[in-house]
């Protein structure tokens, strides 16, 4: 066993020798046996445990064991107790869910702080294939039948290689101590009715249904492997990432040449948390109006003239104008602008640069406002006589929904003197009778 678990780890290049390793320990029998295969393989690990507080006394004596355990090997131990049916309640998922969460996100922060290179957790080849089913039944894509891997980002699985009956004649031969827990022969979960019912019943008509679906899993790993190698080539050459912010864009005629442009999509969209549901209504907008949104947990979708915009959802906070005074000569927010007076004389000239406004200094009204601009905004474009929306103006530009919500205006009294970054007021330009300038200019940040 120790042989296979050493090759095992050096064959999928889960860490090294001289790694500091963070087990994830609940006390029964898989993570006895990885805490043990860890101690005399000479590796360098500690243990964390979660008490979840689901079963009363039976959590708290988990709790005990597993300090006990740490003692046992010498090994630094880290525990915490959670609310998990509150926090379930609350965020309003399952508890399974909810545990999940609450233990992977405390495991990266005992590594972070703790300086482990990887979190190991003792999920075996026979976890694999009950996920395997349990993919299936709430429906997967490719990925989710291709089992679990052994090692995605800082978290590692090296219990892969061996099943649940190896790893119990490991601890019976090692006479090692585990923990049963109750909850694993509840019907409540569906990895138990799995395990107890779906699995057993499979073996009434395929006797080697656990190998059987074992070796589907490895063809299928394979198979997925090259359906993401032709998934990333094609998001290379389709899914672009604005040089100026978090967003990405893709080409909606681009997209429309794909086929099957459902599952193409999906692949793409899903990395920013949208399902299948969400993919479908987005492909019936691609020849809709601009403007529509689609939302997922943590990301937006603006349907465009030309592109799918995709971008974080953005954190809303409320909106302050930044106030201008007469001797103000630089702010830092919303972005960097400069102000500076300038006498008109023969020398003065206009640089005709969209980052630089030039405003006659007896026409402001101090102190100027800059805000983001809104509905119903409206001003006398330079050049022209009458109002203009900014709405429709932004339209004319042909400024993306995204892009919109980055607009931002100086307000001198209650007209707006310069859409910044776009287009002066006519009102506030420079005249035959200016006598002084006052010039804003937007200055990029390195």
């Amino acid at each position: 066993m120790k042989e296979k678990f050493i090759n095992y780890i050096h064959q999928h290049k889960l860490f090294s020798k001289k790694d500091k390793i963070l087990l994830g320990v609940s006390g029964g029998m898989d993570s006895v046996a990885m805490c043990e295969l860890f101690f005399i393989a000479g590796f360098d690990f500690g243990i964390a445990h979660c008490n979840f507080q689901l079963r009363a006394e039976e959590s708290a004596e988990d709790e005990k064991f597993v300090k006990q355990l740490a003692l046992k090997y010498n090994v630094p131990f880290f525990c915490i107790q959670f609310q998990t049916s509150k926090v379930a309640a609350s965020s309003k998922v399952s508890t399974q869910m909810a545990a999940r969460k609450l233990r992977y996100d405390w495991f990266e922060k005992i590594r972070m702080e703790h300086k482990y290179s990887h979190v190991a957790v003792a999920h075996h080849s026979d976890d694999d294939v009950e996920t395997f089913f349990i993919n299936l039944l709430r429906g997967t894509g490719l990925a989710g039948l291709a089992g679990i891997n052994p090692k995605r980002g800082y978290l590692v699985r090296p219990l892969l290689f061996a099943s649940r009956n190896e790893i119990e004649q490991f601890i019976h031969s090692g006479n090692l101590i585990y923990r049963e827990d109750s909850s694993n022969s509840s019907s409540k979960y569906i990895r138990n009715k799995v395990r107890h019912n779906l699995i057993p019943l499979m073996k009434q008509i395929n006797p080697s249904i656990t190998k059987t679906v074992k070796d589907e899993i490895y063809r299928l790993k394979q198979a997925n492997q090259i359906f993401m190698q032709a998934i990333e080539e094609k998001k290379r050459k389709l899914l672009f990432k604005s040089a100026t912010d978090a967003s990405y864009s893709l080409a909606i005629d681009e997209l429309k040449k794909l086929d099957p442009l459902q599952t193409w999509l999906y692949e793409f969209l899903s990395p920013f948390n949208f399902n299948i549901e969400s993919v479908n209504e987005i492909i019936s907008a691609f020849d809709s109006i601009s403007g529509k949104q689609f939302f997922s947990s943590s990301h937006r979708i603006v349907k465009d003239r030309e592109f799918l915009i995709i971008s974080p959802i953005p954190q809303i906070k409320p909106v302050e104008a930044t106030l201008i005074e007469e001797h103000t000569q630089k702010i830092d927010s919303p972005f960097n602008i400069e102000f500076i007076k300038i006498k008109k004389n023969d020398a003065f000239k206009i640089i005709a640069k969209p980052e630089i406004a030039f405003l006659d200094l007896a026409k402001i009204e101090f102190p100027l406002q800059i805000r983001k601009w809104k509905l119903g905004d409206k001003f006398i474009p330079l050049g022209m006589t009458g109002y203009k929306k900014i709405s429709d103006f932004l339209i004319d530009l042909k400024i993306s929904v995204i892009d919109k919500e980055q607009v931002y205006v100086l307000q001198s009294g209650n007209d707006i003197a310069w859409i910044i970054g776009h287009r002066l007021d006519n009102r506030f330009k420079i005249s035959k009778e200016t006598e002084q300038v006052y010039q804003a200019e937007v200055k990029k940040t390195h």
